[in-house]
Formats: C-alpha cells, structure tokens, sequence
C-alpha cells in the first residue's frame, strides 16, 4: 500500500503498527494505538525497541531539502505525541515531536542510534505548532515555529551516511502511556533546498 501526498515529490508508504491514516483536503491524519512508541530506552539491556509506532514514511530526495508540516494532537495522556520523522536504519533514526511532555505540550527531540536520547527543548501553547526537517549537506536539522514564519533552531546533528541517500522521511503517532491518540498534519510543503543559517529563524 502507498499513499500519495499531492504537496510531497515522492509516494509514502506504512511502516509498524496500523496507523489508520488517511488524506483529505490537505489533512493528513494517523492514529496511534494504546502504549505505542518508538524508543529504545538509553539504559535499558536490551538494542530492540520495547514497542512500534505508526509511521508513514518516503524515500527523501538527494540533495538539499525541507520537510514542513503544522502538527495537531489530540493530546490525551504523557507522551502523546505527532511527529515528524527521519530514519535512516533500523538502529538510526531521528523524531521531532509536539509532545505531552508529560503535563506541557513540549517541542521534543530523539535521535537513536542504536539506543535513543530523549531531550524537551520548550513548552509551547495549545496542541497545535509548525515543525520542519532539513538536510543540508550532511546534517540534519530540527526547527519548530508558532506560525511557520519564524523559526526556533532545536537541534543539528547527522545520521548514517554522509551523503543521505538512503534517508526516508515522514509522520509518526505515538501514545507510549495512554490508549491512543491522533494527530493530524495540514500545510504540509516540501522545498528542494536546505538552509544558510540555521539560526537567524528563517
């Protein structure tokens, strides 16, 4: 099954659990299951993830590029969250999360390689905010933004290979506490370009 988003160059496909998603007049939605989650804990003995969550994932683009969405959870227990989402590997991958993080709705970071950090960069109002993902060379970047004009820098770092070519990017749900949640993904873009400061807010 693959699902094609009319605003992203490239079809989406399901991974994990069912995430029930759907697309409609430019509102991508998916709905997590009770207690799902992908994280793999730093402490923890064991490298496999205690559980899945719904992903819909593409391959990314050579080059340059930025994923955009504005994110709406409907925010029911800790850790709740919709995501956006890179992956590069089974033990590499990345999220930018609007998360109840656990009373606030928080921008939150992972990245994973082969066990998972978890870091709250700041709260935010209500349960809805703009997220983006960038690559620009070889680096990854997160930012968030309460109107997608001007952007906060959360976080730099790089994943697998240097030139990304094997990178797929998407949406994640997630309800690592909770019965479920849903969230939504309207103004969804996808520029062909990376960024020249990560830092300025543009």
């Amino acid at each position: 099954m693959t699902a094609a988003v009319p605003e992203l160059p490239f079809e989406l496909r399901p991974f994990g659990p069912e995430g029930q998603w759907t697309y409609e007049d430019g509102v991508l939605t998916g709905r997590a299951g009770a207690r799902q989650d992908r994280f793999v804990p730093p402490g923890g003995h064991s490298l496999d993830p205690a559980s899945d969550a719904p992903r819909l994932l593409g391959a990314a683009p050579d080059g340059d590029f930025q994923l955009i969405a504005r994110v709406k959870v409907g925010f029911a227990a800790a850790f709740d969250a919709g995501v956006l989402y890179l992956h590069v590997g089974e033990r590499e991958w990345a999220k930018l999360c609007l998360e109840l993080s656990p009373a606030d709705p928080t921008i939150c970071t992972v990245v994973t390689r082969g066990r998972s950090d978890d870091v709250n960069s700041f709260v935010v109002d209500g349960d809805s905010f703009w997220l983006r993902l960038s690559r620009t060379g070889s680096a990854y970047a997160f930012h968030a933004s309460a109107d997608g004009e001007k952007w906060t820098f959360v976080r730099v770092f790089s994943l697998g290979d240097a030139d990304g070519a094997k990178a797929s990017i998407g949406f994640l749900v997630q309800s690592p506490t909770g019965e479920g949640c849903e969230a939504s993904f309207d103004r969804i873009a996808f520029r062909p370009a990376g960024l020249d400061d990560l830092r300025d807010g543009s």
